[in-house]
């Protein structure tokens, strides 16, 4: 017997990893959503081909709940925070006094965007870029202490594993909340020129100096 054309997953011939790969970022994550996924905004497209086809051969397998998402066990099959796009959509933030660096670097707007070279300076408002950008270097949201306003947060950083009482660690959801009031942009790079990881940001707000 012939085999049938595209990658077709292991129990389930109607499920074609093929055809999933040539659907958008977006479709895909629809169908997670579909198929009970959660966490899905933080995937890049290989990730979530992986999961949606996982799901589906689970589902024919009858070892997952399609509606709860779990598995046979009642265990969730992706537990980790989902904290979308942000109000922009990931798109920079233009004003007054937008800079020469915000200018001359590429704007990421999803988290399958890749930077044009390594050094390369990026920019974006996406909050899962963001947060899987910390995540990488084990950073977490913080706050320096004794800047903050009343009941807002003070100036925003990441903790690196630093060894320093200057900072104060938040919740994503605060730090994000803060992020978006000030209207600022994340201003980063992935790797240096040489291909290692690079920790370099920095947060701007194109209204003002003083961000």
């Amino acid at each position: 017997m012939a085999d049938e054309p595209g990658n077709q997953t292991p129990n389930t011939p109607d499920v074609s990893e093929t055809e999933l790969r040539g659907m958008k970022v977006d479709e895909l994550r629809k169908e997670a959503k579909e198929e009970g996924l959660s966490g899905t905004s933080g995937m890049r497209k290989g990730e979530l081909v992986d999961a949606v086809a996982q799901a589906k051969q689970d589902d024919a397998d009858g070892s997952r709940d399609p509606k709860s998402g779990k598995g046979s066990g009642g265990e969730p099959t992706d537990a980790s925070e989902d904290v979308g796009a942000g109000p922009d959509g990931g798109r920079i933030r233009t004003g007054p006094e937008t800079s020469k660096s915000l200018k001359y670097s590429q704007e990421i707007t999803s988290p399958d965007e890749d930077p044009e070279r390594e050094g390369r300076s990026l920019a974006t408002t996406h909050h899962e870029v963001i947060k899987q950008w910390a995540e990488a270097r084990n950073a977490r949201p913080a706050t320096v202490d004794g800047t903050e306003h009343g009941d807002h947060l003070g100036v925003l950083r990441f903790d690196f594993n630093e060894d320093t009482d200057k900072l104060r660690h938040v919740s994503w959801e605060e730090w994000f909340r803060t992020f978006d009031e000030r209207q600022l942009n994340f201003i980063y790079q992935e790797q240096r020129k040489d291909g290692n990881q690079s920790n370099f940001f920095i947060l701007e707000s194109p209204n003002r100096e003083d961000a």
